[in-house]
């Protein structure tokens, strides 16, 4: 099979909301173990609040690794708790 099935992608939890001075909302997702994370970037104005949910299935290549030991425990703690109170397609 040429392309990867879904279920080679990784399951991410919203743990980041962010805003910059470009206008655009930043989306971190990270791995339960804070490990790995997945950042979107979207435009305020063209942002749907409902496409934003709990979590996302992302392939592997998308995510990169987290540096920062503070920045994957609170990553860890913060998928986690998303993890434990929503469902994945939960709009957040």
């Amino acid at each position: 099979m040429s392309s990867e099935s879904e279920s080679d992608d990784v399951r991410v939890w919203l743990v980041e909301r962010g805003y910059n001075n470009r206008d655009l909302i930043i989306l971190t997702y990270a791995t339960p173990d804070g490990a790995r994370a997945f950042r979107r970037e979207i435009a305020a104005q063209a942002i749907d609040m409902d496409t934003v949910t709990a979590a996302r299935d992302v392939s592997p290549d998308d995510l990169a690794t987290v540096e920062d030991a503070d920045d994957r425990e609170r990553y860890a703690e913060e998928a986690t708790r998303m993890a434990a109170e929503h469902d994945p397609d939960e709009t957040i």
